[in-house]
């Protein structure tokens, strides 16, 4: 998925993505450029450095929270909720 927010992926779209996250049974993970980040934590999430433009993945470790990854997703795709 591509962030097209002008904004990126900052502090505030990262706690939106970490509040979902928190709702799966085992981990989340969000990817870009092969590196990993645990989409739990807004430390790992702004680590990614994802401005806009930047593709990414959501990914879960367990199957059963396909739901927590489409809700990221959506999140994502809607430019997490901002006007921009």
């Amino acid at each position: 998925m591509t962030i097209d927010n002008q904004l990126g992926m900052h502090a505030r779209a990262a706690a939106r993505i970490v509040r979902l996250a928190e709702k799966a049974k085992g981990q989340v993970f969000i990817e870009k450029d092969g590196i990993s980040a645990d989409a739990g934590s807004v430390l790992d999430i702004l680590t990614l450095n994802c401005p806009m433009g930047c593709t990414v993945t959501v990914r879960a470790a367990m199957a059963e929270d396909k739901d927590v990854v489409e809700s990221i997703e959506r999140l994502i795709k809607n430019k997490f909720g901002e006007p921009e």
